[in-house]
């Protein structure tokens, strides 16, 4: 006869079982710090919290990005109640500028051999200095965030405060001998067996232990919704998008009725202003795109010999530059990309005007309208009326004169499906008149 488990062995082992599956979870960011950086992580922090995972080792290399986007990320990596552990990797990677705040903000701070950090100096626009007393509010206010999350690490705060205010940078052997980091490790494993030797202290003050050797990894992947945010945030699209969009509905009004290119350009616009609006842009920068099509229309219109087409693709090639009003240059539209997109676009705008102007100056040359001024030969004797033979058909025709077989007439109104003509020799009088 079988003997029968008791209760509370049977609950002990489920929750051994339970326990021994927890495992590691891994988010790589080899990117710049931005909202669609910040999801990712968020949506990892949190799974692995729904799953009690033991740790999650996020996997950085970053030049740096949005500062907005780095506290909110920093606020998350506190707020974990799972153990999070920021390693920079491969060799030759680095976790610079807002990449220096998440790496200090982490419970565990890594590097791997051949790696950097630091330079976490606060910058303007387009990477220049901020002058005066906004220099100093944001300094204040950088070093501050640094002071009170370093001191809650055991960090050096010293040396940290000198990243930001010296835009310090420190190999992983500096970083680790002045006490910015915990650990240098060649790979994972390594890192998992220094980890192991000793407790963790959390931001709450708690200490863990966290045996991660011998942890199942789980990678988090990106999701379709991260992967098309990441692809439409990159600057480069977002203004591609934008002037692609901008030619659409450009096209759409001098061929009113075409409907495709209105219809691509508002999916594009949109698309583009879904993807600008996470980005730090320029409104100036906006208009100066739109008003580059301004002056390719006018350039079609006057025809100044490509002066006014010039000054528009320049004005296009400014308004990429400036577009995308970030601090560092992987957040910026390139120069390669504004000058391939803006050069084409102009040409190929300013040909369509022309075309479109030429269109409506010309003179229509089909359907009734297209009979006035043409000549025609009498097929009956015009007495004062009969029939003529113009644009390859028979008309029923009243002339202001008698006009014999065979002689040529010239239309000068249509009435129904009934012309009236003059004579030649009329008609060219009325002319010289």
């Amino acid at each position: 006869m079988a003997r029968r488990i008791p209760l509370a062995v049977l609950l002990s082992i489920l929750v051994l079982s339970a326990l021994s599956k927890a495992d590691v979870l891994k988010l790589v960011i080899d990117d710049t710090i931005q909202a669609a950086t910040e999801e990712r992580i968020e949506r990892a922090l949190n799974q692995a919290a729904a799953e009690k995972d033991d740790a999650v080792l996020i996997e950085l290399s970053t030049p740096g990005g949005v500062m907005t986007a780095m506290r909110e990320i920093m606020g998350k990596i506190i707020a974990s109640p799972v153990p999070v552990i920021i390693y920079v990797t491969p060799s030759g990677s680095r976790a610079a500028s807002a990449g220096f705040f998440i790496l200090e903000s982490a419970d565990v701070a890594a590097m791997a051999p051949g790696t950097n950090t630091g330079a976490a100096h606060p910058v303007g626009p387009f990477g220049g200095d901020i002058k005066g007393t906004m220099k100093e509010k944001i300094e204040q206010d950088a070093t501050a965030l640094m002071r009170s999350v370093v001191a809650k690490r055991g960090r050096n705060v010293q040396v940290a405060e000198s990243a930001v205010l010296q835009s310090k940078s420190f190999t992983d052997s500096e970083a680790l001998s002045q006490k910015l980091i915990d650990y240098v490790a060649p790979n994972e494993q390594d890192l998992f067996h220094q980890i192991a030797q000793k407790p963790v202290k959390r931001f709450d003050g708690t200490t863990v232990m966290l045996n991660l050797s011998s942890k199942r990894e789980r990678v988090v992947d990106e999701t379709l919704k991260e992967h098309i945010l990441a692809f439409l945030m990159d600057p480069d699209i977002a203004f591609i998008l934008l002037a692609i969009g901008a030619l659409g509905l450009y096209t759409e009004f001098n061929h009113p009725g075409a409907v495709w290119p209105g219809t691509v350009g508002i999916v594009f616009i949109l698309l583009a202003i879904f993807a600008l609006h996470l980005l730090p842009i320029r409104f100036a920068a906006v208009v100066l795109i739109f008003a580059a099509f301004v002056l390719f229309a006018l350039e079609a219109k006057f025809a100044t010999h490509g002066v006014l087409a010039i000054g528009g693709i320049t004005m296009l090639v400014i308004g990429a530059l400036l577009l995308v009003d970030a601090p560092i240059p992987e957040m910026r539209v390139k120069l390669a990309t504004a000058l391939a997109v803006s050069v084409p676009l102009g040409v190929i705008t300013v040909f369509l005007m022309t075309v479109a102007l030429r269109a409506r100056r010309n003179k229509i040359m089909t359907g009734v309208e297209g009979l006035i001024g043409e000549v025609a030969i009498a097929q009956t004797p015009l007495a004062p009326s009969g029939k003529v033979f113009v644009h390859g058909e028979i008309w029923d025709a009243i002339a202001t004169a008698n006009v014999p077989a065979g002689e040529r007439v010239v239309v000068h109104k249509v009435d129904g499906l009934q012309l009236e003509v003059d004579p030649v020799q009329e008609a060219q009088k009325t002319t010289s008149r």
